[in-house]
């Protein structure tokens, strides 16, 4: 199975937005199918097959995910990140606020889904 060090060799190559579908098929091969990625300090938990599962640590500064998911907030900080108008840490700082506690990227179906602490999906869109 995967590890957290070819994970980090990937993310490394290939983690941006430009990148990302590279990124995520790269991802594939080596067994992830499955990664939440959390708002609150970064870290992100991989999923694979037959319940296989590690996660990262932490990679930025910890950030407060506000109570409630504020839908159009959260909207104008991904619409701008996908604009390249920010950086990684602003559009963080930004989702945190508008209540986004994490991101599923699953690969088998090739979307990524949005969530607020309450568990409610937000927002899901195609990866391909």
């Amino acid at each position: 199975m995967f590890t957290i060090e070819q994970i980090n060799d990937v993310h490394e190559k290939l983690g941006t937005m430009k990148d990302f579908l590279s990124y995520v098929t790269a991802l594939k091969l080596l067994g992830v199918e499955k990664y939440d990625s959390y708002l609150t300090d970064g870290h992100s938990q991989y999923f694979g097959a037959e319940g296989y599962h590690i996660e990262s640590g932490p990679v930025h500064e910890k950030l407060l995910i506000a109570d409630n998911g504020d839908k159009e907030s959260f909207l104008l900080h991904l619409s701008l990140h996908g604009e390249r108008k920010t950086d990684y840490m602003t559009m963080s700082r930004g989702l945190a606020e508008s209540g986004i506690e994490k991101w599923t990227v699953d690969i088998n179906v090739a979307t990524i889904s949005y969530y607020d602490k309450k568990g409610n999906q937000l927002l899901v869109e195609s990866i391909v």
